[in-house]
């Protein structure tokens, strides 16, 4: 029986009720996208909370139609502490013994006991799909879902292990029935498993991709729906189709073939620029080419992190300094504007790598690149979850200034030392058992790799 069949028979026995925030729509839409073509005994109902107020009154209005009400929220670490005051502040408002406030995403995956300790009932571990569809199924009891974690009745901890993780075509990868749309994720999981990223530690160290056929529905309806611009959701844009770290360019191209016919003549592709990046190594005349033939767009993300080999070969990068120069200038002869993100205050980052940072930065500025500024935050999850918060000494912020008054620089690295010394000392709080906080050791000032 489908849910519009149910919702007429009587009022729903569940409430959905999304805290909707613009940071984090994308996962909401992927979850809508699994629900609206699942077949439940439940009679359920979805509504948004775009604001703390709104979704307040979404919590009273199922309360008062006795039906119970399940609070989904998402969001990054960085946002974690903000987000907990604002779940108090939505109980202030309104609560009862049938509403349940549930957290998932990176963080919560990541560190579900400090999620439960800042004050949501369950925390969902890992993708999050399948544990949806069985959420509605059970009519939002947790017992036997599996991907939650949460405090029985005497407070102990109750984890019911990872939830089934299933191919992407398996699931839209937007909502048809509530209109919401986003950027495509057409990759699942990263192979490389750089030590300061979440994605790998989330989704697995291994590549799933959308297949090209699930790819093209996606692009028509979204033709249909009369949406223009067609962008993709992926760790690393050229590895689409690969199982390893070469490229398959063969495959590329009949996804971004296909997309641009899909799209039509009045429509845009985007590849290789937000939300997705490109890999230094795997810039080539062959594969800027291919974007430039099927693309729209003129500027190209690409992952650098640091100037400094060591660290790079610390942070398990996987490629060097000489890759990130070579893909600058390949893709600006090829007539790209090139944006290199790079990050400072990483662990164990000595004097002699900053000045190899700041060379790298400069070098590439000359070029006519311009650098995404970040500061290290030390991610939970992630191997470097117990390191220092990332510093950024005074000289180098000088440098950092000189060249974002270039225009050769931008990024929000200032609010990101915050947040880092707030993942730290939260960290330091929830210490993980039987891990060491061994860290890169730095240079002594004037080395250089």
């Amino acid at each position: 029986m489908s849910y519009w069949q149910n919702f007429r028979m009587g009022g729903p026995d569940l409430v959905l009720v999304l805290r909707y925030r613009k940071a984090v729509t994308y996962g909401f839409h992927v979850l809508l996208g699994a629900l609206e073509e699942h077949e439940t005994a439940t009679r359920y109902d979805v509504r948004f909370g775009d604001t703390p107020e709104a979704t307040a009154e979404h919590i009273r209005t199922a309360i008062a139609t006795g039906a119970k009400a399940l609070v989904l929220w998402s969001f990054y670490s960085p946002d974690a502490a903000a987000l907990a005051e604002e779940l108090a502040h939505i109980r202030r408002l309104a609560d009862g013994p049938s509403v349940l406030h549930i957290a998932g995403g990176v963080h919560a995956t990541a560190e579900p006991v400090q999620t439960l300790d800042a004050g949501w009932d369950i925390a969902a571990v890992g993708e999050g799909e399948t544990t949806l569809l069985k959420l509605v199924d059970a009519v939002g009891e947790p017992a036997g879902v599996t991907g939650l974690v949460y405090r029985d009745a005497t407070g102990d901890i109750i984890k019911t292990g990872r939830p089934e993780r299933r191919a992407l075509d398996d699931f839209r990868g937007f909502s048809l029935r509530w209109d919401r749309f986003n950027a495509l994720e057409i990759t699942r999981g990263c192979i490389y498993a750089c030590r300061f990223c979440q994605t790998p530690f989330m989704f697995s160290a291994r590549f799933r991709h959308r297949s090209i056929a699930n790819v093209r529905w996606h692009v028509d309806r979204m033709r249909e729906r009369g949406l223009r611009d067609v962008r993709f959701i992926t760790p690393t844009a050229l590895s689409y189709g690969s199982r390893t770290e070469e490229p398959d360019l063969d495959a590329v191209e009949e996804l971004l073939a296909s997309c641009r016919e899909g799209i039509g003549p009045g429509g845009r592709v985007f590849f290789g620029s937000f939300p997705s990046e490109i890999r230094p190594e795997h810039v080539s005349r062959e594969a800027l080419r291919l974007v430039r033939k099927y693309c729209d767009n003129t500027n190209i993300i690409v992952g650098a992190q640091s100037g400094s080999d060591r660290v790079l070969d610390a942070a398990k990068r996987g490629h060097g300094v000489e890759e990130v120069k070579r893909a600058a200038r390949l893709g600006i002869e090829e007539g790209f504007r090139i944006n290199v993100d790079m990050i400072f205050g990483m662990p164990g980052e000595g004097p002699g790598d900053v000045g190899d940072s700041l060379r790298l930065a400069r070098e590439l500025a000359d070029l006519g690149a311009r650098i995404h500024a970040h500061t290290f935050m030390p991610l939970p999850g992630t191997p470097w979850r117990d390191a220092p918060a990332g510093d950024v000494a005074p000289e180098t912020i000088s440098e950092v200034d000189r060249l974002s008054q270039r225009g050769a620089l931008y990024g929000h690295w200032q609010k990101q030392r915050d947040h880092a010394v707030r993942l730290a000392a939260a960290a330091e709080a929830y210490p993980r058992p039987g891990r060491s906080r061994t860290i890169l050791p730095t240079l002594p000032a004037g080395d250089s790799c």
